[in-house]
């Protein structure tokens, strides 16, 4: 992927202007339907002079959609006046993902949170997450990417981060956690295999820009508890930022899990029918048993039981009955102090 040849990709808004601006990033795409058509991917954008820029994506996975709500009221609510700076909202980052309610691209696959820095000459995806490399976290003083479980997963709700080598960068995203304030937290050691240097987060790291995230719920549907916690968080990061008055937050507790190695997670070894024997919250023990695995199309045979590794909180379990070998079936957090 390239982050050289410059996007193509047009906003229709002007980021240096004062007040409320709502309109499209233009994605040009022509194809037999539309000749000279474009993939409108909404935006808002709001500023009241000089300050601090926070930058809020939702709709990275189109099947989560804690984000797109809690976004876009934020961009139906928040009132110039009331800000010093500027907030830069994509509620459907990946439009044509959203729209279609799947986690990928109906036009080319592509899983824009494993699509970063982007590539202008690439496909819709790769050129969505190069404008956003180019163009809009460069912009940011911090980035807010709120995920949920999607289709296949659900998380009990919470916020995260990631570990980072570099400390004074460390320790604003840590002071960003603590203040977006969900009931639960998550500092994940890395990428545990899952391609985190080509996320949103991999992308603004390497510009130099603290990222949080969150995961608010999942399955398929929309958590009212995961949007909560998302609309309060992200007022209260305007607010720490000071782009908001520091009068507007909403203090909360944060318990503080790490998300470790591989022992923090169940995979299935067999494919058949996945019956989960622990739900997202709960705490189990190292040896607990954590599904099983069942074959009917074999008459006679007995499940095959997995077990957790590790004591630990249960922060998400696979939804999907029907699972094959190497699907995710839960993984653990373990209780650290703040960080």
């Amino acid at each position: 992927m390239s982050e050289t040849k410059p996007t193509r990709l047009m906003a229709e808004v002007d980021f240096g202007r004062d007040g409320k601006q709502h309109g499209y990033v233009r994605l040009y795409h022509s194809v037999h339907e539309s000749a000279y058509g474009f993939i409108p991917i909404p935006i808002t954008v709001v500023r009241n002079g000089a300050g601090p820029t926070a930058l809020f994506t939702g709709g990275t996975h189109g099947d989560e959609y804690e984000g797109q709500v809690a976004l876009s009221n934020l961009a139906r609510t928040l009132d110039p006046r009331e800000i010093k700076g500027r907030v830069i909202i994509l509620p459907m980052m990946n439009f044509p993902a959203a729209m279609a309610g799947s986690r990928t691209s109906p036009i080319d696959a592509g899983n824009l949170n494993r699509s970063f820095p982007g590539d202008a000459d690439g496909t819709p995806t790769q050129q969505i997450a190069a404008y956003v490399t180019q163009k809009l976290a460069p912009l940011a003083d911090l980035a807010c990417d709120l995920h949920s479980g999607g289709s296949s997963l659900n998380y009990t709700p919470c916020a995260l981060i990631e570990r980072d080598d570099d400390a004074a960068r460390f320790a604003r995203t840590k002071a960003a956690l603590a203040a977006f304030a969900a009931p639960l937290a998550y500092v994940a050691a890395g990428s545990q295999g899952t391609g985190a240097d080509r996320t949103l987060t991999g992308a603004a790291k390497r510009l130099g820009i603290p990222t949080m995230g969150s995961e608010l719920g999942g399955a398929g549907t929309l958590n009212r508890d995961g949007l909560a916690i998302a609309e309060r968080g992200v007022i209260n990061l305007l607010a720490h930022m000071g782009i908001l008055p520091a009068s507007r937050a909403v203090p909360g507790a944060t318990r503080y899990v790490a998300v470790g190695g591989d022992d923090y997670f169940v995979h299935a070894r067999e494919s058949g029918i996945f019956e989960p024997l622990a739900e997202p919250g709960a705490e189990v023990k190292a040896g607990q048993p954590a599904a099983r695995i069942h074959t009917p199309e074999t008459p006679g045979s007995e499940p095959s039981v997995q077990t957790f590794a590790r004591d630990g909180l249960v922060l998400v379990r696979r939804i999907p009955g029907r699972t094959v070998r190497g699907d995710c079936l839960f993984h653990l957090g373990t209780d650290i102090p703040a960080p």
